[in-house]
């Protein structure tokens, strides 16, 4: 593909100490983490992936970019969302909280279109006001591999998701916090078999949201979300490329 578009990637940080196999001497120093999936994902499709570092102004860097991918990870912080914390299982992140708004503000003021997977589609409705139900075990599928089709999803026809998924599909479900209230511009586009939201999308911007790891399916090098996000930041890679 000729102008392959550029897809920034969010990432987390941890210490030294918390990961396997470090370095006692390296115990304090921190750690910024992406899991390869979610840029392979992208490279399959036809675009290129860049991390984001946390320690980047997202206002400085997300403008050389042309779309946008929000990752799973940590539950997102409560109290953002005006709620006492409810369970510790995955406790909080503030600085990838802040960051990944900041993300968010940056990539909304140049249009750049965003997919959120997992803890993306949180931060997207949490972003617009919105708010979580804290802890859904039904959801939890952490015991299984991650390819296993924990439940079935249904789209809305008239939808992003609808038109490139069909009326639905099995998935996996590797989450413990569902959407509660919708953010604000934010429209359901897909629900679980029991009525929890699966799928996000803007009403007038090109952001669309999933809660299960697409990236993580057997047919990772097929979904049609990293295809859509690369042919929606496609026009974005040929306009920087003619600028030069």
């Amino acid at each position: 593909m000729a102008n392959r578009p550029l897809i920034g990637i969010t990432g987390r940080r941890k210490r030294g100490d918390q990961l396997v196999g470090n370095l006692d001497i390296l115990a304090d120093f921190p750690v910024d983490l992406y899991y390869a999936d979610y840029g392979r994902g992208v490279l399959e499709a036809g675009g290129i992936p860049v991390h984001l570092p946390l320690d980047v102004d997202p206002r400085d860097l997300v403008p050389r970019l042309d779309g946008i991918v929000l990752t799973g990870g940590a539950d997102v912080d409560p109290g953002r969302y005006g709620h006492q914390p409810l369970t510790d299982a995955f406790p909080p992140e503030p600085l990838r909280d802040d960051h990944e708004c900041a993300v968010l503000d940056a990539a909304y003021t140049d249009d750049l279109p965003v997919a959120g997977i997992c803890r993306g589609l949180q931060i997207v409705n949490v972003h617009a006001g919105g708010t979580l139900h804290q802890d859904v075990p039904s959801h939890a599928g952490f015991a299984e591999p991650t390819t296993t089709e924990w439940h079935g999803v249904g789209f809305e026809a008239d939808s992003v998701l609808g038109g490139i998924y069909g009326t639905g599909q099995q998935v996996n479900s590797l989450h413990h916090q569902t959407v509660n209230q919708i953010g604000d511009e934010l429209r359901v586009t897909a629900r679980s078999d029991d009525g929890s939201v699966e799928g996000l999308e803007h009403s007038s911007r090109p952001v669309v949201a999933v809660q299960w790891h697409p990236e993580m399916l057997p047919g990772r090098a097929t979904d049609p979300l990293c295809a859509w996000l690369v042919e929606a930041a496609s026009s974005g890679a040929t306009k920087r490329s003619a600028l030069g």
